[in-house]
């Protein structure tokens, strides 16, 4: 139903799209008028200059309500803008690694997640075994536990290590503010 919608088309039928023929209107002061025809409702919003909005349609009659369309629409989207501002969007970095990598460029791999924590994203840290090493798991299990050990001040382990084909994986993610204080 969703995708057979004209382009401009809205959710809500206003003034002339109402089908029913009484309604159960709601004034533009919140007062309930009460069950009347929709030519009687759609003259009253016609007279204050305002619209005639079907807010439930499911309804037995139909809910209407006089408004103000334009500002409705406004004050929704203005909501909604407010709401995607707010939400916060965490991003994941991810750590590659082998069971051979050295100490020397784990330095800098721990370094890197340290400021991509410190920044507020979580950080995905992947050690892939190839051929024989996934015998020496344990090898890796060591690696994740001391980058962790090196995180801990800022992070919390939020997936512990585990196996997955042939890779391992651990996610670390910010510690809360009471945390770091």
């Amino acid at each position: 139903m969703r995708g057979s919608r004209a382009i401009g088309s809205s959710e809500y039928r206003i003034n002339n799209q109402i089908r029913a023929r009484e309604v159960r209107l709601i004034n533009d002061v919140n007062e309930n008028v009460g069950v009347v025809p929709i030519t009687e409702a759609l003259a009253l919003a016609e007279a204050k200059n305002m619209d005639l909005v079907e807010v439930s349609g499911n309804a037995d009659p139909p809910v209407c309500r006089i408004m103000d369309f334009g500002k409705f629409q406004y004050e929704k989207q203005r909501r909604e803008r407010k709401a995607r501002k707010q939400q916060k969007n965490i991003e994941v970095k991810e750590i590659q690694l082998r069971p051979k990598t050295d100490d020397h460029h784990l330095g800098f791999k721990i370094r890197d997640a340290r400021k991509w924590i410190e920044d507020g994203m979580k950080v995905r840290v992947r050690i892939r075994f190839r051929g024989r090493e996934i015998t020496h798991s344990d090898i890796g299990r060591e690696r994740l536990a001391r980058i962790a050990a090196e995180l801990n001040d800022i992070a919390v382990i939020e997936q512990l290590p585990n196996m997955e084909g042939s890779t391992m994986l651990m996610v670390l993610a910010p510690a809360s503010s009471d945390k770091k204080k």
